[in-house]
């Protein structure tokens, strides 16, 4: 190789890279245009395979430093700038594309409710009227120790696990929003069919510990971290609807199109309901079953978050100004 010929060849993207990576470096990704973005990345690979045929030819160790330097700053300013990309993208979904998400569906997350709420209410009117009912939907263990010794049974699972326990609520609450949201395949049977049935078991729940002067200290334990997990089982039964809609009445999109339209929503749909079963799992494990927090401040700690969800749902991205 004619190393001369050939520093002469390469010496001009060389100190373009160089320029563009000071710019980066000054003054941040951002201050590139798109073009010149594709363009640092074609350079910084340009210059990493003139970087090694400069070690396999051996051309002096103050080129090949030289071209170390620039590889190494090309490799963190690329790649470290993809990361706070990515990491800012994950910010501005938080702060403005999931309330916009609930937003656009909010009538399919408002029927999701609504198929939870009737189920409730089918739960407490059947266990109302008929003994029995309560008897055929929750265990024999849990209406014993309710019925029968008076006591509620959902603070002495977690307490002194609470690490474990909080791992464990979140990963079976993430898996029934899962389902439900997946149930929409089925046209939606199979989530209407969670929806109604996990109403039906809150309400038979509900019904046995009115019924034995427990209600406080039950919707004491449920408020913290029901605040934000029911919204999420309800977000995530609204998610499970969308991607019915898409199969069932595609509208005037293609199926497939439809699908892909409604299954983004959905997706996005997704991604926020695992951000509040996470917050929601860790509130049930530490602050939910402690016995030293007084109910009444269990209440309001319930309804701040249920508030503070609400506000945050309802954000709209300011427009920019002119």
């Amino acid at each position: 190789m004619n190393i001369k010929r050939w520093i002469s060849r390469r010496e001009a993207n060389w100190q373009r890279l160089e320029t563009l990576l000071n710019r980066v470096q000054r003054r941040g990704l951002p201050a590139l245009s798109a073009a010149e973005i594709q363009e640092l990345a074609s350079l910084y690979r340009s210059v990493s395979g003139d970087l090694a045929r400069a070690q396999t030819h051996n051309v002096g160790p103050r080129l090949t430093t030289t071209l170390q330097q620039l590889t190494t700053q090309g490799y963190h300013q690329i790649y470290q700038g993809k990361q706070h990309q990515e990491w800012a993208a994950v910010g501005e979904f938080l702060r403005w594309g999931f309330p916009a998400a609930v937003q656009r569906n909010g009538g399919y997350i408002a029927i999701a409710t609504l198929l939870f709420l009737l189920g409730s209410l089918i739960g407490w009117w059947f266990a109302w009227r008929d003994p029995e009912f309560i008897t055929l939907m929750l265990p024999d263990w849990l209406i014993e120790q309710v019925r029968d010794r008076g006591e509620l049974w959902m603070g002495s699972m977690i307490l002194g696990s609470e690490p474990v326990a909080s791992a464990n609520i979140m990963i079976n609450n993430l898996r029934v929003c899962f389902t439900v949201i997946a149930g929409g395949i089925t046209a939606g049977l199979l989530t209407i069919y969670i929806l109604l049935i996990n109403g039906i078991l809150i309400g038979a729940v509900a019904t046995l510990v009115t019924q034995q002067g427990l209600a406080w200290p039950f919707w004491g334990f449920v408020w913290p971290h029901g605040a934000w997990e029911l919204p999420a089982i309800f977000i995530a039964g609204g998610a499970g609807l969308l991607i019915a809609r898409a199969l069932v009445w595609p509208g005037q999109y293609r199926r497939r199109d439809a699908l892909q339209r409604y299954g983004q929503e959905a997706a996005q749909l997704l991604f926020g309901v695992v951000g509040l079963l996470v917050v929601a799992g860790v509130i049930e494990a530490f602050i939910s079953p402690q016995p030293w927090i007084p109910d009444i401040f269990k209440y309001l700690f319930g309804m701040g978050l249920l508030t503070g969800l609400i506000a945050y749902c309802q954000r709209s991205r300011p427009l920019n100004p002119r």
